[in-house]
């Protein structure tokens, strides 16, 4: 019996040890280099295409213009009083001369100006920022940074009179923080009006389907030869990312504002001579049937004066006597203040505008000269 157990012991074990053998051979021709599955060989390509090549070197030539903006606005601490700062946001910016001037957007740089500090980071090495001027009604500004001379590569500036719908556009910026990022598309419409933070409208904005997100505000929009044709602004969407549609101020409206902030420090606005109301001019055009915006006063010694506009006046028994309505500058519709408040910022001081102007049921344009705050 003892003998029958020894030899099934026996066997058992000599099985076992075959069966490991077995195991450990499979397990190590599996593992075996000879064993892995054949790589599959990369396919050749003929190279990149003309467009492809294009785009690449505009964007390696542009990016050097390219900043990036953070900013950073004042808190009082609620219990020790003590002001510190915290955060506020980023966007894009861009090179505008080898003097170190920078352009962005308003909205990008407004906790700055109300008590903040800024830096721009242009390739790897950010700079200490200060504000040199802004415009609200057209959402742009000026920084002002102390990079070394070779640091500084301006972006070339094209014109916006010329963009044809369906022409190709590129954005660079920095949208959520992420620095350096291209997108491409075309323009898809020109000639849309926006609200700047003022209130006051932009217009002859530039509509594109490139894709543009928030930090990308400030970047430049450029044509296919690398070109400036807008600054990249807002855009159109129910979640606050990009839906295809974002807008870009005209570099026009640009090439007209960046010199005067960097010279003045603000826009030098042309001024009609004539007082207005927004909500007035709203009550008593709705009563009247017209559109455009009620004049409520004329200043003395102003073009307005000159030219004979008539203001908005009490009679004797206390009815509102409305004044002109001006309907149209040079051709163009005005509907509110902040729309011939924006029509007024494509023109300097000096300059002579027609007025369309409504007055006692009757239409009738006159010639205004412009003049400065100064006169």
């Amino acid at each position: 019996m003892r003998t029958r157990s020894r030899l099934f012991f026996l066997g058992s074990l000599l099985v076992g040890v075959l069966l490991g053998l077995l195991v450990s051979t499979e397990l190590q021709r599996a593992l075996s280099p000879s064993a892995s599955p054949e790589p599959r060989p990369v396919a050749r390509r003929a190279g990149l295409d003309e467009e492809e090549r294009q785009t690449i070197e505009l964007f390696r030539s542009a990016s050097r213009s390219v900043a990036f903006i953070t900013t950073q606005v004042q808190r009082v601490d609620f219990w020790t009083r003590n002001v510190f700062e915290v955060p506020a946001g980023t966007g894009s910016g861009f090179v505008w001369d080898d003097r170190g001037h920078v352009v962005t957007n308003f909205h990008v740089v407004e906790g700055v100006v109300q008590g903040g500090s800024a830096k721009v980071t242009l390739g790897d090495e950010p700079y200490d920022a200060r504000v040199v001027g802004f415009a609200r009604d057209q959402d742009l500004a000026v920084l002002h940074i102390g990079a070394p001379h070779e640091k500084l590569v301006p972006i070339p500036v094209g014109t916006s009179s010329e963009l044809q719908v369906g022409q190709k556009v590129l954005a660079i910026g920095n949208p959520f923080g992420l620095d350096h990022t291209l997108t491409t598309g075309i323009v898809s419409a020109l000639g849309r009006t926006i609200q700047s933070v003022s209130g006051s409208s932009i217009f002859d904005v530039i509509q594109t389907d490139a894709a543009i997100n928030p930090g990308n505000s400030g970047g430049p929009l450029l044509d296919s030869g690398g070109r400036l044709v807008g600054v990249n602004t807002a855009i159109y969407s129910p979640s606050g990312a990009s839906a295809g549609i974002g807008f870009a101020v005209p570099v026009d409206t640009v090439s007209r504002i960046v010199p005067e902030l960097i010279a003045y420090g603000r826009v030098v606005r042309p001024r009609l001579g004539i007082g207005m109301d927004d909500g007035l001019s709203a009550y008593v055009t709705r009563r009247l049937g017209v559109e455009g915006v009620l004049v409520r006063d004329v200043y003395r010694s102003t073009g307005a004066a000159a030219a004979g506009l008539r203001g908005t006046q009490l009679g004797e028994d206390g009815r509102v006597v409305p004044g002109d309505v001006i309907q149209e500058i040079d051709g163009k519709a005005v509907g509110s203040v902040g729309d011939l408040l924006g029509r007024l910022g494509s023109y300097r001081p000096g300059d002579t505008v027609t007025l369309k102007l409504w007055r006692e049921g009757e239409t009738r344009q006159v010639r205004v000269r412009l003049q400065g705050a100064a006169e």
